[in-house]
């Protein structure tokens, strides 16, 4: 799972426990400018996720930075109905696709930069 932390320019996503290990990451820092926007879209987490450094397992979790089509995204989710996707632009990866606790508070913070 992962919580996010607002500074006055940024957005910091923090993951925590085994998401570390199994993502092979502890945080992401994204500037605030480079959020385009934040969504839920259950079937377009049923994609194809691309190649991967980090981990997979079908139905359970898929964690990592994954390269498709020439484009990064990065990936923690094991509960689907909690996961929102984080469209960037100017930053190494194109989306991010993470788990958080509350979706709706969420989407609330990143859409409203």
């Amino acid at each position: 799972m992962i919580t996010i932390q607002q500074t006055q320019d940024n957005f910091i996503f923090k993951l925590s426990g085994f998401h570390q290990i199994w993502a092979l990451k502890s945080s992401i820092t994204v500037p605030k400018k480079n959020v385009i926007r934040a969504y839920q879209d259950q079937q377009e987490l049923h994609k194809f996720p691309g190649f991967r450094l980090g981990t997979h397992i079908p139905f359970l979790i898929t964690a990592g930075t994954y390269f498709l089509r020439g484009k990064q995204n990065f990936w923690d989710v094991m509960v689907e109905k909690n996961a929102v996707i984080v469209e960037l632009q100017n930053h190494i990866f194109t989306k991010l696709y993470i788990q958080v606790k509350n979706p709706q508070e969420t989407l609330q913070l990143l859409n409203s930069k």
